[in-house]
C-alpha cells in the first residue's frame, strides 16, 4: 500500500522560501495525482495545489499562485512544492496527498486523496 512521507518544513522569515518534499514508498507514484493540502490552527483544511500523475496539470489556489509551484520526479518518487514569497497567513501544517489517477486532471478536493502523509509544519514569523 502507498505510503508518503512529507518533509522540509521549518521556521522562516517572511518572504523566505522552502522546499517541500513527499517521498513515496511501497509503490511507485506513476499512476497517482498528488496534492498539496495545509492546515493553519483554528481553520479548516484546504488544498493549495496538485499535479497530475503526468504532470502535465497543475493546479493551484489563488491564495499561491505565483509563490508555489509544484513538480514530480517520478524516477525519484517524490513530488516537491516549492513555496516561495513566504507570508505569516501560510504557517501551517502541510499535507501531500494521492489520488490514483492516471488521465484525468488533478483537483483540489481532499476528498479524492485516499492516501496521506503525516504533515510538516510550516512557520513564517519575524
Amino acid at each position: 500500500q502507498l505510503q508518503l512521507v512529507d518533509s522540509g518544513g521549518g521556521l522562516v522569515h517572511p518572504g523566505g522560501s522552502l522546499r517541500l518534499s513527499c517521498a513515496a514508498s511501497r509503490s511507485t507514484l506513476d499512476y497517482y495525482a498528488i496534492g498539496w493540502f495545509r492546515q493553519a490552527p483554528g481553520k479548516e483544511r484546504e488544498g493549495v495545489s496538485c499535479i497530475s500523475s503526468s504532470g502535465i496539470s497543475t493546479n493551484y489556489a489563488d491564495s499561491v499562485k505565483g509563490r508555489f509551484t509544484i513538480s514530480r520526479d517520478n524516477a525519484k518518487n517524490t513530488v516537491y512544492l516549492q513555496i516561495n514569497s513566504l507570508k505569516p497567513e501560510d504557517t501551517a501544517v502541510y499535507y501531500c496527498a494521492a489520488q490514483r489517477n492516471l488521465f484525468r486532471p488533478c483537483v483540489l478536493a481532499e476528498t479524492e486523496y485516499g492516501y496521506w502523509g503525516q504533515g510538516t509544519q510550516v512557520t513564517v514569523a519575524s
